[in-house]
């Protein structure tokens, strides 16, 4: 909690222009969606962008194929397009964001339109891992939790949500999840501006971090 305040005590002397683009990440199960969800709600006109929206269109590969990518990595998902859009947002001009199924690992039918905003909230797991969308926030942030914690919430996710059994969240765990983490997003920390512990809601923080953003909105 320490570190995390430390941290936030350099957001007195920054000056955000508008829109101001947010940018959180974290490993699986982190607690960057509940963080990202903690802001939007406090400025309801702001606007939340997942990251899980722009993982590329697997339709064209059998479904046993598809079961099969690896979609820890940065290739698996589209961060060309994410950053196009978000540039287009900090234009002031309304983006279709993609729709996308986990359970055919697909883009299905349709988009969702998302108009401009002051605010900007963008979450995913290796959103500071990219060079290409990294740059474009004014406010990153990382969620550090410890890795017991993540994967049970990992596993309670998938099996809700997801469809998916325990054995097959363990496999893809050990396969891809785990190693892509130490490779791609545990090192990716070093860019955020703010690192905050995730193991509990750490309210302290999430009302540090709207204080601090409400006073940069009337500058």
């Amino acid at each position: 909690m320490i570190r995390t305040i430390l941290l936030l005590c350099c957001l007195s002397t920054t000056v955000f222009a508008k829109p101001v683009f947010i940018g959180i990440a974290g490993g699986t199960g982190s607690g960057k969606t509940t963080l990202a969800e903690k802001i939007h709600a406090a400025f309801p006109e702001s606007v939340l962008i997942s990251q899980d929206s722009y993982y590329k269109d697997l339709a064209h590969l059998p479904m046993h194929e598809r079961e099969k990518a690896n979609f820890d990595h940065p290739d698996s998902l589209d961060f060309a397009l994410l950053r196009d859009q978000l540039i287009d947002l900090k234009n002031g001009v309304a983006i279709e964001e993609p729709l996308y199924s986990f359970h055919t690992h697909s883009r299905v039918e349709g988009s969702r339109w998302i108009e401009p905003s002051n605010i900007v909230i963008v979450e995913g797991i290796l959103l500071l891992a990219s060079p290409e969308v990294r740059d474009l926030f004014d406010l990153k942030i990382y969620v550090d939790t410890q890795d017991d914690i993540r994967i049970l919430r990992r596993l309670e996710r998938d099996i809700k949500e997801r469809s998916r059994d325990v054995q097959g969240v363990k496999e893809q765990y050990e396969k891809t999840v785990k190693p892509m983490h130490t490779i791609f997003v545990e090192p990716s920390k070093r860019y955020a501006d703010i690192v905050i512990l995730g193991e509990t809601h750490n309210p302290v923080a999430v009302d540090l971090i709207v204080t601090k953003l409400k006073q940069a909105s009337k500058e």
